[in-house]
């Protein structure tokens, strides 16, 4: 039957996700499903931003068949970061710099929270607790591909997706406002960004992959093909109001085909989307695509690649256009959106992706669709 059903959770709640919602979501809809498939569970109730990270790095994780996490998509990369850095700390490996990581020693459920909610989305096809739940208890497993963002220096941290530009300026806006409630302030963001929205100039680097043709035979299907050698970067410099790079096609409400339609959630790739610069009225058109069914990316501003690595060089002006460095924070850190988080940095970030790095409790939605599932619970 159910080979894979685990019997001990540890389990992470993040009582700020949202409209505080988590608690409640998880005390009321998801504890009693786990009770009564008779699944042990250790939870944690956190306090404070960080805190599932620290217990992560010295809890016995050999204890539990999985690990849980209720909260928005920025608890959840946490919890996914702090797994995967457990596995390196483990395996003997220089968390400084790890440019070949091994995979997590157990599954991630995800029970959604946040406001987005794009890895439930992703994952379930919907925003729904007791379905998440009940993937869990009947232990669904979906290996996902990862992403590592890096400095030349340092691991920066794990993530499934990130933004540079528009989408990180909001972010960055929406984090300064704290004290507004949470739909308020993304909207009061969304809309102050896009009012002043500037492009940034840097330089992408990148590794380009093809993948075999859907006509291929089924076997070949999942096959990756390099293009050239491991040393032919391609590059790109120029002014860009957003880039996107995203290891997993990040479905949600608002972008009910992904951010990313063209990857999937263990093909090996990532999505490169570049938003050259272009006017507001046009750049408002191409977000407004992303909530029908028509191609967001039918602009002659908008650039896709399919690729395994990525550099962005941020490029500081200098001279009297130094102002109009609008992105940069009092340290002279460029903001950048990782699953939700904000992360600053002020050189050059590398992303590399890395096939099926972690599994976690669900299914891949593009079987769903087509299969004659007409449940997303089974």
């Amino acid at each position: 039957g159910f080979q894979n059903r685990p019997k001990s959770l540890k389990v992470f709640v993040n009582p700020s996700s949202h409209k505080r919602e988590a608690t409640h979501i998880y005390y009321e809809k998801v504890a009693p499903l786990f009770k009564l498939a008779d699944i042990k569970t250790d939870v944690t109730v956190t306090e404070y931003e960080g805190h599932a990270l620290s217990v992560l790095k010295e809890c016995e994780l050999q204890a539990f068949d999985g690990v849980v996490c209720v909260g928005g998509d920025g608890s959840v990369s946490e919890v996914a970061h702090g797994l995967l850095l457990r596995a390196q700390i483990d395996a003997g490996k220089n968390t400084d710099y790890v440019s070949k990581p091994v995979r997590a020693p157990i599954p991630l459920g995800v029970i959604p929270a946040g406001t987005t909610n794009i890895l439930a989305h992703t994952l379930y096809g919907i925003k729904h607790a007791v379905t998440a739940t009940l993937h869990i208890v009947m232990g669904h497993i979906q290996a996902v591909d990862v992403c590592t963002f890096s400095t030349p220096s340092k691991l920066l941290r794990f993530g499934f997706s990130a933004m540079f530009g528009f989408g990180a300026r909001t972010l960055a806006l929406a984090e300064k406002h704290r004290w507004m409630p949470s739909s308020q302030r993304k909207d009061f963001a969304f809309i102050k960004t896009l009012a002043d929205l500037k492009p940034e100039e840097c330089e992408l680097s990148f590794l380009p992959l093809q993948i075999l043709q859907e006509d291929s035979h089924e076997e070949d299907r999942i096959t990756l093909l390099y293009l050239g050698s491991k040393d032919q970067w391609q590059k790109i410099q120029g002014h860009f109001l957003n880039v996107s790079i995203m290891a997993i096609p990040c479905l949600c409400s608002m972008a009910p085909r992904g951010l990313a339609p063209n990857t999937r959630l263990n093909n090996g790739s990532m999505a490169l989307i570049v938003v050259q610069n272009t006017s507001r009225t046009e750049f408002i058109k191409h977000l407004k695509r992303y909530t029908s069914v028509k191609n967001q990316f039918n602009f002659p501003f908008v650039e896709t690649y399919t690729v395994r690595e990525v550099k962005v060089q941020p490029r500081l002006k200098s001279g009297p256009d130094a102002t109009e460095n609008v992105c940069l924070s009092a340290e002279g850190n460029y903001p950048w959106n990782i699953d939700g988080d904000l992360m600053k940095e002020a050189s050059e970030v590398h992303v590399r992706v890395h096939p099926q790095l972690i599994d976690l409790y669900g299914v891949n939605t593009d079987d769903l669709e087509s299969s004659q599932a007409t449940c997303n619970c089974i």
